[in-house]
């Protein structure tokens, strides 16, 4: 049983809260792997959502403070208001 067999926990327009300090794996453009792209606490608004090799969800982040989109999982946030 993988995550897609439930429906997906945000949905786009959602507000969410990072739960955790994100780093880029080295698929964010133009920093370096292992830099800090968000700090626990910040907010942003769910953009997309899609998945990773069928298995997981991954929710598209707009921190539209930093001007960002950060690609999260479900674990790394949480809601604080739905879209």
């Amino acid at each position: 049983m993988t995550e897609l067999d439930h429906y997906a926990v945000f949905d786009v327009g959602d507000k969410v809260r990072l739960k955790k300090k994100i780093r880029n794996d080295g698929t964010f453009l133009g920093k370096e792997k292992g830099d800090i792209l968000a700090e626990p606490g910040e907010e942003g608004y769910v953009s997309d959502v899609g998945t990773y090799l069928q298995t997981t969800y991954i929710y598209a982040v707009h921190f539209i403070e930093k001007g960002i989109v950060i690609g999260c999982r479900a674990n790394e946030l949480e809601l604080i208001r739905k879209g």
